[in-house]
C-alpha cells in the first residue's frame, strides 16, 4: 500500500533556537559512529555528517563526545573534547558541515557509571553514589558465545569500581565541560548539547534510583538537578551568544523503582532554563538495557516521547526537541500541534540521509524508510560502526554514488523480493534497461508476508516499488521463469533473487494437511495458489482474495484478529527471527502457541536488542518456550519431541508451522550459465541473511553490473 504524502509545512518550516536559525524544524541526533581514531574526528565521520547535513537536517549533532577524554569515555572511538588536538578535526567537521548548508552541534558528554575507558585504564567511575541495583542479565542466554566473546572483549574481563564524587570532583567537572564548550566554540561550531540522560554523570546526579546523596548535591529535585544546572550556567558564562547550548534529559526512565519520572523532568526544565539552556531536548531511558532498551534510548513505539516532549513544552518558553522513532508525518503532526518545536530523526538519518530534501521537493514517496530492525546500534554492543540494513552505504557515504555505465545492458531480474527489487533498482539508476519478473500476484515474495508479523517491513516494500515505477523498471507479475522464458527476453545479464527455499522436518507426519511452511501458510492466508490445509482456511484465502482483504496486510492483521480458522493450539517449529514473530502473532489471536528450537539461543539472527524483546513479548503473550528441543514425529493433534534431558514430551497442535528448514539456491542458475548467460544470485538465494543479507546482497552486485 502506497504511503499518502501529507504537507510538511510545519517540519520544513526555518526555526530559532538561542542565537541561531535552523534551516529546518529536522533536527539529526547524536548517534555514536565509532569511527574517531584516539578522539580524534576523521574523514569517515566528516562525510557521515555532512551527507546528513546536505540531505536538508536544519542541524547535525555528533557523537557523544567525552569533555575529558579518555577519562569518563566509553569508547576510545568517540570524539574527544579535553585537548586543543582536538580542535583542528572539529573545525574541519564545522566547515563541511556549514558548506552544505546546515549548523553543527556537538553533544558534550562524562559517561559517568559506563564510561567503559576508566574500567579498562583502571579507573574508578565517577558515580553520585555507589550503584545498588544489578542488571537483570537472564536475556543474555539467547546470545550466542560469540557475541558474548565480543561483548565481554571490549570491556577485557575487568569489573568495574565507583568513587563517590567530592566537592572537587564537581569542580573539576564542570571545569571540564566549560573547557570543552571553549574548544567547540573556537572549532567553529554552532551549538553545544549537555548530555544529562541515559545513565551518564549529570542524568546521574539527576535521578533518585543513581542519586542516594544526601549532601546538597542529593536529596531534592534541586538538589539533584543542582549539578546540571551548574554547568549549563558555567557554559552559558563561558560561551555567551556565540554558541547555542542545548540540554538533553530524559522525559522519563524506566524499569526501576525510583527512576526519573516526567514530573520531575518537568521541573528539572524549568531550572535548566533559568540557568541558561536555550532548547530542551526530550529523550527516554531504559534503565536496563538487557531488558528495556526498547523503551529507551532507541524506542519501538512510533513517536515514544511525544507526551513527555509535550508536558515539558507546556513548562518552559525555550524550544523543546522531540526525539524517540519520529517519522517524517508524526514530526510534522508533533510541531503542528504544538507538541514540540524541532523533532530529532536518528535511524531515519541513517536509513536515508536525503529525507529532509525529498520532502521539500514533495518526494516523501521516495524516502528510503527506517525497518526499526535494531542491526545499527547493535555494532555498540562491540564498539564498531553501525551498519544500516536497509543502506548499506552507512559508513561509508562515497558508496551512495552510482556511477553511469558506459555501455548500457538489458539485466533481468527473476524475483521480486527486497533483493531483486534492489538490484532492479540500483541498475536501472545506473543506466541499465532492467526487466524484472516474478512469480506471483505481487511484489514483495517473503517479505511481503513477513510484515504482517513485523509492520516496519511493509514500508520498505512500499518504496522498492515506488522506486521500480519511478525509474521505469519493467515489472512482469505473474510469470514462472523457466530458461527459455528469460532466453527469450534477450538478457546480457540475469540476476537471480528467488529467495530461499523452506522445507519439511524428515520426521514422521510432516506430510499431514495442518503442516504448513512460511510459503504455504502465506499461499493460505493470501489466497494464492494451490497450497494444503483445513477447508476453513483455504475458504479465508480464497473469500480474502475475492474480496480484496489480501492485498492489504494492514486489513489481514486486523480480521485474523477475528478469524483465523487454525484451531486452538499452534506448535511452531524453529524460534529463529520468523519463528519468534510468527508465535507472537498467533499469540495475539488468542492461540495458545509452543515453540520449539533445536538451537540453545532464540531469536537469531535478530540484532541482540531487537532479540531479546522478541523473547520477552513472545513469553509475555504466554508463548511456551522450548530450547534444544528435537522433534521427533507429528500426529494428526500433537507434536512429540525430546528436550535437553533426553526426555520425551508432546505439545498439542491443532496447526504445525515450520519456520526452520530453510535452505539457499538457485537452481536456474547451472542450467543459464550452461546456455552461455553471465548470472548472478542474490538474496536468500545466495545465502539466507532477510533483508539485511538481501539488500546488501544486491547493493554489492548491483554495483558492478
Amino acid at each position: 500500500m502506497r504511503r499518502t504524502a501529507p504537507d510538511f509545512t510545519h517540519l520544513l518550516a526555518p526555526g530559532r533556537i538561542g542565537p541561531l536559525t535552523l534551516p529546518s524544524r529536522v533536527i539529526m541526533p547524536a548517534m555514536d559512529m565509532n569511527v574517531c581514531h584516539d578522539g580524534v574526528i576523521v574523514e569517515a565521520d566528516v562525510e557521515h555528517y555532512v551527507a546528513r547535513a546536505a540531505g536538508g537536517a536544519g542541524m547535525v549533532i555528533t557523537s557523544a563526545s567525552a569533555v575529558a577524554f579518555p577519562v569518563g569515555a566509553t569508547s576510545m572511538k568517540e570524539p574527544g573534547l579535553s585537548e586543543d588536538r582536538f580542535i583542528p578535526g572539529l573545525r574541519a567537521l564545522a566547515d563541511a558541515v556549514h558548506a552544505a548548508g546546515s549548523l553543527l552541534c556537538v553533544q558534550a558528554t562524562h559517561h559517568g557509571k559506563v564510561a567503559r575507558i576508566d574500567t579498562l585504564e583502571g579507573r574508578p567511575l565517577l558515580v553520585p553514589s555507589a550503584p545498588q541495583a544489578a542488571h537483570d542479565l537472564s536475556a543474555l542466554r539467547d546470545n550466542t558465545p560469540e557475541e558474548l566473546a565480543r561483548m565481554g572483549a571490549v570491556t577485557r574481563g575487568k569489573s568495574p569500581t565507583y568513587h563517590e564524587a567530592t566537592d572537587d570532583d564537581i569542580a573539576w567537572l564542570i571545569d571540564q565541560f566549560v573547557r570543552a564548550a571553549c574548544r567547540v566554540m573556537e572549532a567553529g561550531a554552532d551549538a553545544i548539547e549537555i548530555h544529562c540522560a541515559h545513565g551518564y554523570v549529570l542524568g546521574g546526579f539527576l535521578s533518585r534510583a543513581d542519586n542516594k546523596r544526601t549532601d546538597a548535591w542529593g536529596g531534592s529535585l534541586e538538589n539533584r538537578a543542582r549539578l546540571a544546572c551548574e554547568v549549563i550556567a558555567a557554559v552559558r558564562r563561558a560561551v555567551g551568544d556565540r554558541l547555542a547550548v542545548l540540554v538533553r534529559v530524559a522525559g522519563e526512565e524506566y524499569g526501576e523503582e525510583g527512576a526519573l519520572s516526567l514530573a520531575e523532568t518537568v521541573e528539572a526544565a524549568r531550572l535548566f532554563e533559568a540557568a541558561g539552556a536555550d532548547a530542551i531536548h526530550v529523550t527516554g531511558w531504559g534503565r536496563n538495557p538487557f531488558r528495556d532498551f526498547l523503551r529507551g534510548p532507541l524506542p519501538n513505539e512510533v513517536g515514544a516521547y511525544r507526551h513527555s516532549a509535550r508536558a515539558v513544552r507546556a513548562a518552559v518558553g525555550i524550544p523543546v526537541i522531540a526525539v524517540g522513532r519520529v517519522l517524517p508525518e508524526v514530526g510534522e503532526e508533533m510541531i503542528a500541534g504544538g507538541d514540540a518545536d524541532f523533532v530529532a530523526m536518528g535511524r531515519q538519518l541513517l536509513a536515508d540521509p536525503g529525507l529532509v530534501d525529498k520532502l521539500r521537493a514533495g518526494r516523501p514517496e521516495s524516502v528510503r524508510p527506517c525497518i526499526n530492525c535494531y542491526v545499527c546500534v547493535e555494532q555498540n554492543f562491540w564498539d564498531e560502526t553501525p551498519v544500516c540494513a536497509v543502506n548499506p552505504a552507512l559508513g561509508d557515504e562515497q558508496a551512495a554514488v552510482f556511477l553511469p555505465v558506459p555501455s548500457p545492458r538489458h539485466v533481468v531480474v527473476v524475483g521480486g523480493g527486497p533483493a531483486g527489487m534492489e538490484v532492479a533498482r540500483i541498475s536501472r539508476e545506473r543506466g541499465h534497461r532492467v526487466t524484472l519478473v516474478e512469480a506471483g500476484d505481487r511484489l514483495g515474495g517473503s517479505a511481503w508476508f513477513s510484515q504482517l508479523t513485523t509492520p516496519p517491513n511493509g514500508p520498505l516494500l512500499s518504496w522498492q516499488e515506488h522506486e521500480l515505477e519511478r525509474l521505469g523498471v519493467v515489472v512482469r507479475l505473474g510469470q514462472q521463469a523457466t530458461p527459455a522464458s528469460i532466453m527469450a527476453l534477450r538478457p546480457s545479464t540475469v540476476v537471480l533473487a528467488t529467495g530461499a527455499s523452506r522445507g519439511l522436518p524428515a520426521v514422521p507426519g510432516a506430510d499431514l494437511p495442518h503442516v504448513q511452511t512460511g510459503d504455504t501458510l502465506r499461499a493460505l492466508l493470501t489466497g494464492a495458489g494451490t497450497a494444503q490445509g483445513s477447508r476453513r482456511m483455504r475458504w479465508l484465502g480464497r473469500a480474502g482474495r475475492l474480496t480484496g482483504l489480501t492485498s492489504r496486510p494492514d486489513l489481514i492483521r486486523r480480521a485474523t484478529r477475528t478469524v483465523l480458522p487454525v484451531g486452538k493450539d499452534v506448535v511452531v517449529i524453529g524460534g529463529s527471527l520468523v519463528g519468534l514473530e510468527l508465535a507472537e502473532f498467533f499469540a495475539e489471536r488468542g492461540k495458545s502457541v509452543t515453540v520449539l528450537e533445536a538451537g540453545a539461543q532464540l531469536g537469531l539472527p535478530m540484532a541482540l536488542p531487537r532479540r531479546w524483546h522478541a523473547v520477552r513479548r513472545a513469553t509475555d503473550h504466554g508463548v511456551h518456550v522450548e530450547r534444544q528441543a528435537t522433534i521427533e514425529e507429528i500426529t494428526a493433534t500433537t507434536v512429540r519431541y525430546t528436550d535437553p534431558e533426553g526426555r520425551s514430551r508432546t505439545a498439542p497442535a491443532d496447526l504445525v508451522v515450520v519456520a526452520s528448514e530453510v535452505a539457499s539456491g538457485a537452481p536456474l542458475a547451472d542450467e543459464l550459465t550452461e546456455r552461455g548467460v553471465a548470472v548472478e544470485v542474490v538474496g536468500d538465494a545466495a545465502e539466507v541473511g532477510y533483508i539485511q543479507g538481501a539488500i546488501h546482497s544486491a547493493w554489492r552486485v548491483a554495483r558492478t553490473l
